[in-house]
This record gives structure tokens, sequence and C-alpha cells, in this order.
């Protein structure tokens, strides 16, 4: 309960902070666009999954995890670097390079359902206690706030401009 009530804070605060400024308009388009696309893109992973489409390797899970493991340290990276210029951050400033970099942390996140996806899969499969379950709802819940928040900060990036 305590990591819901955090994890409904930051989703709160994480569209308080994008959509600062755009007006009550502007906030009822993003928010809803956000939670439109990524309950789009967490249908589509799905289909995509079941349909067989994209079929989760080995070698797929080691680049989505190297992809992710990248974006995490490209983060870090540009908040420590904001810190020693004075606040320039060129991953999170709005320009063609953070929407670049949001556009690759979407594209992280949807596949990251075909590995959320796979996990559940396997665990039926291989006939899991059902207390195995809160494990893969916690992925699934994980990647389906990361997926809202980079889609409502591609939105505000779009909006401001």
């Amino acid at each position: 309960l305590t990591y819901s009530a955090l994890e409904g804070l930051f989703v709160g605060a994480a569209t308080f902070m994008f959509t600062a400024g755009l007006g009550a308009g502007g906030v009822l388009g993003a928010v809803g666009s956000a939670i439109l696309g990524t309950i789009g893109v967490f249908v589509g992973m799905l289909f995509v999954y079941k349909t067989g489409a994209i079929r989760v390797t080995p070698k797929f899970t080691r680049f989505i995890t190297a992809g992710i493991v990248g974006v995490l340290f490209a983060a870090l990276g540009s908040i420590v670097l904001s810190l020693f210029t004075g606040g320039v951050n060129p991953l999170y400033n709005g320009g063609p390079l953070a929407i670049g970099f949001t556009l690759l942390c979407i594209g992280l996140a949807a596949f990251s359902f075909l590995l959320d996806f796979d996990n559940a899969d396997r665990l039926v499969r291989a006939g899991a206690p059902a207390k195995m379950a809160w494990g893969v709802a916690l992925g699934l819940a994980v990647t389906l706030v990361w997926l809202y928040v980079e889609i409502l900060r591609l939105l505000s990036y779009l909006q401001r401009d």
C-alpha cells in the first residue's frame, strides 16, 4: 500500500510538473492524450505479443535491458552534468535532443511490455504459485507509469513550442 501511495504521488507530481502553465484546456488535453497513448501502446504491444509478431528471445531481452541501462546512465549523467553547468540539461530542456531521448524512452517502455508479458506467460506455464503474481503486476505497473510519464513529457515539449 505504501508503494502504491508513493507511486500515485509521483504520477500526480509528474503530471503537475509537465502540465504547469498549459492552461486548463492544455492540461486536460495533454493528460487525456497521455492516458489514451499509454492504453493504446499497452493494447498494441499485447496484440503484438499474443500474435507472435515479435518474439521475446534471450537476445531481445539483452538488447532491451541494455537499452534501459543506457537510458538510466544517460539520464543520471545528464542530471549530474546539469549540476556542474548551471542547470543546462540537454536531455530535458525540450529541444530536439530531448525530444529524441523521450522518443527513445517511449520505445524502450513499449518493448518492455513484451518482457513483462513474457515473464507472466512463463510463470503461468511453469505453474508458479499465485503469490508470484505481485511481481508481474509490479513490473507492468512500473512500465505503465514510465510510459505515461514519457508520453506526457513529449506532449509537454510539443505543446510549449
